[in-house]
């Protein structure tokens, strides 16, 4: 014998299959039959015994079905699902009735000018009514039946649905049909004043005000509020925040075309996730002209520096998904790059992919990738970015980031690249750490080669252009995944100063405008981006704590470690003495910087490697301080050479 849990199991399923459309044009017609007695027989002779069919109304009603059943295959009026019944379905329920009283009624009058009759005025309109009637109830009692036998209530999280508008009411009715659904709609709240004590197919409408959120919750024994991503620029302007300071769970259903229509609404749940930090960033996203970059990419061989990296192997994604001709991917981590190139066979099949391991400080290997697949684009993303390990690694830092960056572009003008673009940071503005000052050397040496190049008419020339990101949301070294890591082990949460602020972006963002600059750039730019307002690590720290459904300072402690080596409390896109030119882009600019002659570089340049490779960390600093007069070293053991560089000033206006 079934339980009466498995008995109700077995119900809901039955409801929740899809009955086949010839099955609901059957029932349909079993209706107009039922009609036909009806309004015929029944009601027109008020006497059961008029059920017995003489042939010429049994040929009568033969016709009558005939004619319906056409008119419901012209307007599909049997194709919704019976479940989900709305007002379309009501209104090609509409359209068929009266499409078949039409040909009735045109039938009627065939038959009268023949001297026949067949159906008068008054029958074919109680007919119709019958009809339209029955069918309707039909599918509405379903419909109810199948919501009262699959709203198992207690199984459901209880759920208001934000905002009132036509989109918020189809998500909840969504939501209330679903089988198995993980959500029980219980109210909507309005954004808009004055619609308290509305209702909305038996959904009560609340107002928003921000210091009534926790009655409003507490009212409908809730803590859950799902949006749409209509709503998505409102959250991130603060209101999100004022929702999580309620202790509020946040989930998003990112489009409502997934459940519109006649697709199957069962999985609706599975649309809905809970927001994350990247959703509430806080800035317009940035779109890119992705036309230009796929007419440039298409067909191209592109190497990409850093290939195993946050940055670099997503430039190898997109530029795949951009159909280049081949992809050489050069980094020296090779459990990584081993991960690339299963991820790329599975996704890009039909993308030459080449793996080459190498450093970017061996000139030598690196000719020998230049040499075998002679590249027509190098995207440079190989670098140490890590601040407080270069403030105490500094000589590999120079090694790297200016000693390789100056083979990759040597080699690129050697081997007659079309484009060169570099990837640098906000850090190399008025730079304040070893790491900073290192992409501001290696954004002076490539802009400084290129207009040597420029200068010496060569017939080839290669465009090096420099981009310049804030920080990149989830990437390695990047704020979040720790917060992550820290909430999750139950803090603390570590802030090394409370006022410290950030600009931020996405990885694929950032790495579109990589490619956006290579379409753009001519040579010798140095491209900066409009990135919003900065986020403040405090907030971002307290945001993602209440994101994870626990209240900052009680569930998890936010700790100020103090700022660390090289550390300032804001990074800059410009120098002080920068301006910006706009480009096609209303996102992207062009920084005016002070340009750099090539042999100055060269003369400044070559003494900094040396001392780098003979490990001498503070004759190399002074050299770089040299070249870049801005850097003013914080929180380091190198401010003593500010100090020194300074007295010597003064040593030499007195003298």
């Amino acid at each position: 014998m079934l339980s009466g849990l498995s008995k109700m199991k077995i119900l809901k399923r039955c409801f929740a299959s899809i009955v086949p459309r010839r099955v609901v044009l059957l029932i349909d017609m079993v209706l107009v039959l039922v009609s036909c007695i009806f309004s015929l027989y029944i009601v027109k002779t008020n006497n059961y015994s008029a059920l017995a069919f003489d042939s010429y109304n049994l040929i009568r009603t033969a016709i009558i079905l005939v004619v319906f059943a056409l008119m419901s295959r012209v307007t599909k009026s049997y194709w919704g699902i019976i479940r989900y019944t709305g007002l379309e379905d009501a209104y090609r329920l509409f359209k068929m009735t009266t499409l078949s009283c039409v040909v009735l009624l045109v039938m009627s009058g065939v038959y009268q000018l023949l001297g026949h009759r067949f159906l008068s005025l008054i029958e074919i309109i109680e007919l119709g009514i019958f009809t339209f009637t029955f069918i309707l109830l039909e599918r509405l009692a379903i419909k109810a039946l199948y919501h009262r036998m699959t709203s198992e209530k207690s199984n459901r999280k209880r759920v208001i649905v934000l905002g009132s508008a036509i989109n918020s009411v189809v998500l909840s009715n969504a939501l209330l049909n679903e089988i198995d659904s993980a959500y029980e709609p219980v109210a909507l709240l309005s954004l808009n004043e004055g619609r308290t004590g509305d209702n909305v197919n038996g959904l009560p409408i609340e107002t928003y005000h921000p210091d009534k959120i926790n009655n409003i919750f507490e009212k409908y024994n809730t803590k859950t509020l799902i949006f749409l991503a209509t709503h998505m620029e409102m959250m991130k302007k603060g209101l999100a925040d004022k929702f999580l300071e309620a202790g509020v769970e946040l989930l998003l259903l990112n489009q409502v075309e997934e459940f519109d229509g006649d697709k199957d609404k069962r999985d609706v749940s599975s649309y809905v996730y809970n927001i994350n930090i990247d959703d509430l960033l806080g800035r317009e996203p940035i779109h890119t002209d992705n036309p230009h970059i796929n007419k440039m990419m298409t067909g191209k061989v592109v190497l990409v520096t850093g290939a195993a990296g946050s940055i670099g192997s997503e430039i190898v994604r997109q530029a795949a998904m951009f159909h280049s001709g081949s992809i050489i991917l050069l980094d020296q981590a090779e459990t990584p790059m081993h991960n690339m190139q299963l991820e790329l066979e599975k996704n890009y099949p039909q993308i030459d992919i080449h793996l080459f391991i190498a450093d970017v400080q061996n000139k030598d290997r690196l000719r020998q990738a230049f040499e075998l697949y002679h590249p027509d684009y190098v995207f440079h993303a190989a670098a140490y970015k890590h601040v407080p390990m270069m403030e105490n690694n500094t000589t590999e830092a120079i090694l790297t980031n200016v000693g390789g960056t100056r083979n990759i572009a040597d080699l690129a003008l050697e081997y007659n690249v079309e484009k060169f673009v570099m990837i640098s940071t906000d850090k190399a503005v008025n730079p304040t750490n070893i790491m900073g000052c290192s992409k501001r050397i290696a954004e002076i040496y490539v802009q400084s080669l290129f207009y040597d190049m420029e200068r010496s008419k060569k017939e080839h020339r290669t465009s090096f252009i420099t981009t310049r990101f804030g920080n990149v949301l989830g990437s390695n070294g990047s704020v979040v995944p720790l917060f992550k890591d820290q909430i999750a082990q139950g803090g603390p949460v570590t802030v090394t100063h409370r006022d410290i602020i950030r600009y931020f972006m996405t990885i694929p963002e950032a790495c579109n405008l990589v490619l956006e600059a290579g379409c753009m750039g001519h040579g010798g730019e140095i491209f900066i981006f409009d990135m919003g307002e900065p986020v403040k690590i405090y907030d971002l720290a307290k945001r993602m704590i209440r994101l994870a459904g626990l209240t900052p300072g009680v569930d998890i402690e936010i700790k100020e470690t103090g700022l660390r080596p090289g550390e300032k409390l804001y990074e800059e896109l410009l120098n002080d003495k920068e301006k910006t030119i706009a480009t096609y882009h209303k996102k992207i600019m062009i920084a005016q910087v002070r340009k750099y002659e090539y042999a100055q570089v060269l003369e400044a340049i070559e003494p900094m490697l040396q001392q780098a490779k003979e490990g001498d960390a503070m004759g190399m600093v002074r050299c770089m301080k040299e070249l870049v007069p801005e850097y003013k070293s914080r929180n380091s053991i190198f401010e003593e050479l500010d100090k020194a560089i300074e007295e010597e000033k003064k040593e030499e206006t007195v003298a």
